[in-house]
């Protein structure tokens, strides 16, 4: 288990070719953790996938370990960004559930990787992985919170909520999104729809 904290120089891109650089190798840690797992992925291998050289990976990381840690961050990242785009004109907030959802079994269709680096960072690093779902679940709240307000769905523990949709789409993203690609996002989108407007109750 990683035990590495953040206490690193900052290495941060000043360049917008600097920045390019970082996400090349970003790019090219998500698709060897992804393939390999972390053990068995070494830092030569990224930089050749990157097409970088080995000198140029520690101008932006200390170690495999960080950058681990950095791709989580960053697959975080890349998901909120995702999922708001295609949420953000959505007339009320039921309406962006749906279509959330829809965003993230696509997103993750895309992005196979995602859940070997998020599920194994549990054990690499599970700082990250509790920063990525803790990130997640805080703007997920404050969109429930000021959506209650709005009137659109009713008061109610908005963390708890936050937390039980977060887990509907990561795992309606493994079992149809990973696991199996035949159904149609929209078709999952609208039962969830369904579940979250109607409820069970006969």
């Amino acid at each position: 288990m990683s035990t590495l904290k953040s206490k690193t120089p900052d290495k941060s891109p000043k360049t917008a070719r600097g920045e390019r650089t970082r996400r090349k190798l970003l790019e090219a840690a998500e698709r060897e953790f992804g393939a390999n797992g972390f053990h068995a992925t070494s830092i030569g291998e990224i930089t050749r996938r990157a097409k970088v050289a080995l000198g140029t990976f520690y101008v932006y990381f200390e170690s495999k370990d960080e950058v681990f840690r950095a791709l989580v961050a960053h697959m975080g990242h890349v998901t909120r960004s995702w999922i708001a785009e295609r949420v953000s004109d959505a007339p009320n907030r039921l309406e962006a559930e749906r279509r959330g959802v829809k965003a993230f079994i696509e997103f993750a269709r895309e992005h196979r990787d995602l859940y070997h680096i998020v599920m194994e960072a549990q054990f690499v690093a599970p700082d990250a992985y509790r920063a990525y779902y803790d990130n997640f679940a805080d703007g997920y709240r404050r969109n429930l919170e000021d959506a209650a307000g709005r009137g659109e769905i009713r008061a109610g523990d908005a963390e708890a909520r936050a937390w039980a949709l977060i887990g509907v789409s990561v795992f309606l993203g493994l079992r149809f999104g990973v696991w199996d690609e035949t159904r149609k996002a929209d078709d999952l989108a609208d039962a969830v729809y369904d579940l979250l407007k109607n409820g069970l109750d006969a």
